[in-house]
């Protein structure tokens, strides 16, 4: 039964967002209730339990269809691949109570709220849904659910300013509080009978509920017993660890929910400041912020005022970040796209720490609260903690479609014993009882548990190398990843930066460099003035903090920040100004002290950031500092120098890192909060270039080279300059020096909605030349370091050049290099050509974090496993995305990612791949041998079944106990191969060789059993009613006497026999079960598969011990003649011949499963071959893409420009829109 989506009955929730859901309504039918209460008592509660299982089932049997406006019920389904289904009941709250008269109702203001479109008229009833933690309310007009806990997206600057700056006026706030609810992320610790209740209400307990139930009925009690002891330890195992993950999170958010605030409220157009406790807070309320720390309870968005704000909680960085107040923009564009990607600069996120609070001209600082409980960034957070997505991956596809393969196997047993009971007579009970044994036997009920056991091993190992999981499934991922996405600061280069020189600029002139650390100081002029306040440093607990590049380039001028107490300036009232004064070791400066006035923060979308600083006493003046292109954009035309270009061009293709300095004087009597970003950052003066040098970190080649080695792709994305991530992609190997580098420019047609793309070569310079060069203008390096320069061919380049280009585009020796501006107009434009520029991207550089999450996601459309390894807060999206996500983030905060390395270095993906690969292949060689274990006990029992006979109850437990769970165990202990090999293990159960193991290894003991069960029937000995006749008849012979005591000792042993046959004795029971059970051992060690993603087998020290252990146990039995362990373990005595016969047939059973296994199964030239054979191509979108690449001699088009069409695909939402939704998604969510 399915959804057929009509009108008015169907709708979608949160469109477009990362949980996106298909909403259906229903109505109660009293009726088609009464039949579903009747079903649940006849079937025993097993329907209730059906349709707990299934709540779609549940919605469908006791509902009907109807329009959501009319419905009780909905029921909700997830739009991704796993079409997951929940049931939801609609709510109603009344706000009759605070609503009495029509004065009353929400202020005219309010009346394109959500708030006033919820309230029903004249019953003054708003129609709710709660899912996932989030509130949703029935909107009369638009006729659909809307969240609520958020103000709405529409308002723009000027409106949030203008209604919302005096505050809420209190029936308001009432109204908003009723229908959105308490401001809290309330994470309540679950009881622990709901965690039982839940735990043991999974199928796989349902399942071994149901097999402990028949084995009861069998007398089969010690294996029953041993399977309830482990299920009960493995459930309060589970129980108790659910339960210290609940209590941990309610600790987590507990501290947040009840923080004293002041909130300003509106009493008859008069503002009035009230202390209130934070879970109190509605959308719309205005939060006055004090000075001191304070935690944030809330998201808001500042209206006026300064804040430094610690982050680390959402980012996993603990650099302080500086939030400036919304501008009061007077347009008509919602205040998030009139932001643009700047807007968190205006958001205070809840869960963050604020530090420090700088007041404006109002003297108080003053936010809106944006969001409240579960809405915000720290609600986002901890919903996605409770509510994780679930992992896509073949795998555990493959085991689901095999456990049904298993379940039809054992129907077909079911069939075959119900046959062979009935017409030999049997009774029905016993008939039931036998046939339902078979899918206890064919279905392994550890199946799951064995399967996660290498999991489990994978993360103890990965958290003793220093890294640590939070998505213990991605590690079976991990094992297929192809493709690795490396930030570069701090990831593949040292964090910090090293001062290297500074290129001053007068007169529209580049002037002598000035090198660092100096034997002379820095002049006091208009550059040292840049250095000293164009930075968001701060002194926090004593030290001074920020961005790294900020710190290097404040210490170089010696100077201090006096930030202990607010400084009054000139013109200013009361602003708070930080001031940055010459400290002890500072040369001489004309000035006291310079005061920050005001920051426009750094922006990854605009690249760079400015400051209004006012020298003590003199002028007020404009420092801005970022992308050399960007602020030279910015700058007078005559005061940047014609050589500008060429010189950019000589540091960064040297990989230094490179800044732009420019500044401007303001004219007196402007307030500096009044001015605009645009109004400040136009007709600047260009000051010079500050270099930088960014170092390569030790591990960062020698990863990159294995990586390579590997066939696994490594590509770069970086929010640095274009030339200087080729040049460190370069001395990093990620570009070998015989290759070749191709830019990639696209722009936007001014006047039209059309774009072009350029292909121009970058083209090898000889090192000297550029050395000449350096030494030339006294440039020379320091340190020893091997420069490959990158600079684009001319179209008049020669033809031996262009004809060197060819050969190594023709071998595929080429690798695409673009900034984030051309890959959004790719993507916006060609989205064609993409795919075919993603599959020789190696170099994106200018990467907003949008950028990089979209790239990943667009890398993973072309069937790439992706990884992302980055440190910052702008990879989190991209973390988040990717297949495996890498932090190397210090802050244990940094939650976007399912991995975290202690250590800050890219030598943890290696390390990360190895165990993956290690896993995937413990998790196959797991499912091989629990699917053969189950399949030789279930051929033993069906050919038993034929002479009515069985295994004995210690048989199956010395089988499923002693064997089956000890090496469940142990298998998995085995490690990862140190060495990386050029393939990847497979990622499907379903593949030809898997399938052919299985099923080989599978007529290997079919045959061996079927041998043994018809041989012993033709031996000489052998007898259908004298279980004893075998070792009696031998006895006879080799003592050829027939003395009566020993006579006598034979009756008396077949009188002790005949006491306690219980029916399952006979010469077939016995040969088969020994066969069974020692070819358990023999697929164990067959299947225990080392080299190449494991180590050898012999290294499992326990594995081996315990296999060695079992097999000596099991020979015993077969040799052992002892006449108290024989008739327990329900064995006959045969002949010694016959054993060594059964001994014979293990062997020779071994040897062939063997030699298959490994000249076969495990001979990847000959699956190479046979794929070559059949002309087999892989399924993969950017392997049958390289295929159609490498026959098109026409690409890659050189020095040629294309034009698109005038339509445009709009991807502006897709690219804020990759984001993770612990702190990006929640936020550019429309």
């Amino acid at each position: 039964m399915g959804e057929n989506p009509a009108k008015n009955h169907y709708a979608q929730l949160n469109q477009g967002e990362e949980n996106e859901m298909e909403i259906f309504g229903y109505k109660t039918q009293g009726c088609r209730k009464a039949l579903c209460i009747a079903g649940y008592i006849l079937s025993c509660g097993a329907l209730l339990l059906l349709f707990y299982w299934k709540p779609e089932w549940d919605v469908w049997a006791n509902c009907i269809r109807c329009s959501l406006e009319e419905a009780d019920i909905v029921l909700l389904r997830t739009t991704d691949e796993f079409r997951i289904y929940s049931r939801k009941t609609v709510t109603w709250i009344s706000v009759s109570a605070l609503i009495k008269s029509r004065l009353d109702y929400p202020a005219t203001a309010e009346e394109d709220s959500v708030f006033s479109k919820a309230i029903m008229k004249p019953s003054l009833q708003v129609k709710s849904i709660q899912v996932q933690r989030i509130r949703y309310v029935w909107n009369i007009y638009a006729k659909q659910f809307q969240k609520v806990g958020a103000l709405e997206d529409h308002h723009t600057c000027s409106a949030i300013h203008a209604k919302f700056g005096s505050g809420l006026t209190c029936n308001e706030r009432n109204v908003r509080k009723v229908i959105c609810g308490p401001n809290t992320i309330d994470v309540p610790v679950i009881p622990i009978w709901k965690l039982l209740i839940k735990e043991v209400l999974n199928p796989f307990y349902v399942f071994q509920l149901f097999s402990v139930c028949l084995w009861f009925a069998e007398d089969y009690m010690e294996y029953a017993t041993a399977i309830i002891i482990m299920s009960l330890l493995s459930i309060f195992l589970t129980v108790y660890d659910l339960r210290q993950q609940s209590v941990k999170l309610h600790r987590l958010v507990e501290s947040h929910n009840n923080i004293m605030v002041t909130v300003c409220r509106n009493k008859e157009g008069d503002s009035c400041f009230q202390e209130l406790e934070s879970h109190h807070l509605v959308p719309g309320d205005m939060l006055v912020l004090k000075e001191g720390k304070t935690l944030l309870p809330c998201d808001a968005i500042l209206i006026s005022g300064q804040c430094i704000v610690n982050e680390s909680m959402l980012t996993g960085e603990s650099i302080p970040v500086t939030k400036t107040h919304l501008p009061q923009a007077d347009n008509f564009k919602p205040w998030r796209m009139h932001c643009a990607e700047d807007y968190k600069k205006h958001v205070l996120f809840c869960g963050t720490e604020v530090i420090q609070t700088k007041a404006d001209d109002t003297g108080v600082v003053k936010a809106v609260v944006l969001r409240t409980g579960f809405n915000t960034a720290k609600g986002d957070l901890v919903r996605s903690i409770l509510y994780p997505k679930p992992m896509n991956f073949k795998l555990y596809r493959d085991a689901l479609r095999f456990l049904m393969c298993l379940i039809a196997f054992a129907a077909i047993g079911m069939i075959y014993t119900v046959c062979v009971f009935a017409l030999n007579g049997e009774e029905a009970g016993e008939v039931v009882k036998k046939s339902l044994d078979v899918i206890t036997i064919a279905v392994p009920p550890a199946l799951p548990a064995a399967l996660t056991t290498g999991i489990i091993y994978t993360q103890r190992r990965l958290k003793k190398k220093g890294i640590f999981c939070i998505s213990p499934q991605r590690i079976n991922m991990c094992g297929q990843l192809n493709l690795i996405c490396f930030d570069k600061t701090g990831t593949l280069t040292e964090d910090g930066l090293d001062l290297w020189g500074l290129l001053p600029c007068e007169r529209n002139c580049f002037q002598d460099i000035h090198s660092f650390p100096a034997d002379h100081s820095l002049p006091w002029g208009p550059v040292f003035r840049a250095m000293a306040v164009c930075h968001s440093l701060i002194v926090w607990e004593g030290k001074i903090q920020g961005d790294p590049l900020d710190v290097k380039m404040f210490e170089a001028t010696n100077w201090v920040i006096d930030d202990s107490s607010g400084h009054h300036i000139e013109g200013q009232g009361s602003t708070r100004a930080t001031v940055v004064r010459p400290g002890p070791k500072a040369s001489s400066a004309p000035v006291e002290g310079v005061a920050i006035l005001h920051q426009f923060p750094f922006s990854s979308a605009l690249q760079r950031m400015s400051v209004i600083a006012q020298e003590i006493g003199g002028e007020k003046q404009v420092f801005t500092k970022g992308a050399p292109e960007m602020v030279a954009m910015l700058c007078r035309a005559e005061t940047v120098p014609l050589n500008f270009e060429s010189k950019l061009l000589l540091y960064t293709a040297q990989g230094f890192r490179v800044i732009g300095l420019a500044c401007k004087s303001l004219q007196a009597g402007k307030q500096s909060t009044d001015l605009t970003r645009e109004e400040v950052e136009s007709d600047l003066t260009f000051l010079g270039l500050l270099i930088m040098e960014n170092r390569l970190k030790r591990e960062t080649k020698p990863v990159l080279e294995e990586l390579s080695a590997a066939r696994i792709r490594s590509v770069m994305v970086t929010g640095d300059n274009i030339q200087t991530a080729v040049t460190v992609a370069k001395n990093a190997g990620m570009i070998s020096a015989t290759n070749r580098v191709i830019l990639v420019e696209a722009n936007k047609i001014p006047g039209s909605f059309s774009a072009s793309i350029t292909w121009k070569p970058l083209e090898e310079n000889k090192t000297e030349d550029y050395r000449g060069l350096a030494k030339a203008m006294g440039l020379e390096p320091r340190s020893p370091r091997v420069f490959t320069s990158a600079l684009p061919v001319q179209d008049d380049s020669p033809p031996t050049t262009e004809r060197r280009i060819r050969l190594a585009l023709a071998s595929g020796q080429y690798h695409f290099a673009m900034s984030g501006k051309s890959y959004q107009i790719v993507a916006q434009h060609f989205r064609h050509l993409l795919p075919k520029l993603l599959l020789n991207g190696t170099v994106f550089a200018r990467m907003s974090p949008g950028q990089k999450s979209s790239l990943v996601e667009e890398f993973q459309k072309l069937d790439y496993f992706v990884g992302m390894c980055g440190d910052g807060a702008n990879d989190c999206g991209a973390l988040k995305v990717a297949h495996a996500g890498i932090s190397l983030s210090e802050q244990e905060a940094s939650v976007a990612s399912p991995f975290t390395s202690r250590t800050p270095s890219i030598a943890c993906v290696p390390e990360l791949i190895r165990e993956g690969r290690a896993a995937l292949v413990t998790s196959f060689c797991m499912f091989k041998y629990m699917a053969l274990y189950s399949t030789i006990q279930y051929l033993g029992v069906l050919l038993l079944y034929w002479q009515l006979n069985a295994f004995g109850n210690y048989q199956f437990l010395f089988q499923d106990l002693a064997i089956t769970t000890v090496i469940g165990v142990t298998m998995s202990f085995t490690g990862a191969y140190p060495k990386l090999v050029p393939y990847r293990p497979p990622s499907q159960l379903i593949s030809p060789p898997l399938l052919l193991s299985v099923v080989l290894n599978i007529l290997f003991s079919l045959s061996m059993q079927v041998f043994g069960f018809v041989v012993v029937q033709e031996q000489p000995w052998y007898s259908k009613t004298d279980i004893y006749s075998a070792c009696l008849s031998v006895n006879n012979q080799m003592e050829n006497s027939s003395s009566i005591s020993s006579l006598g000792l034979h009756g008396m042993r077949d009188g002790a026999h005949g006491q306690t046959d219980n029916g399952y004795k006979s010469y077939e029971n016995t040969t088969v079960w020994l066969l069974s059970t020692i070819n358990c051992l023999i697929v164990a060690l067959v299947f225990s598969k080392g080299r190449p993603f494991r180590q050898p087998i012999y290294t499992n020290y326990v594995f081996i011990l315990v296999l060695i252990g079992q097999l000596g146990i099991c020979l015993f039995l077969v040799f052992a003649d002892i006449d108290d362990l024989y008739s327990k373990m329900d064995l006959v005595c045969t002949p010694t011949t016959w054993r060594i016969s059964m001994v014979i047939m293990l062997a020779v059973t071994l040897a062939a499963s063997f030699l298959v296994e490994e000249a076969v199964i495990e001979n990847r030239p000959l699956w190479l071959l046979l794929k070559k054979t059949f002309r087999y191509h892989s399924k993969s979108h950017y392997k049958r893409l390289q295929l159609v690449l490498e026959q098109d001699s026409a690409w890659p088009p050189l020095n040629e420009t294309f034009f698109s069409d005038s339509v445009a695909i709009s991807v502006e939402g897709s690219m804020g829109g990759h984001s993770n939704p612990t702190f990006d998604s929640n936020e550019d969510a429309p």
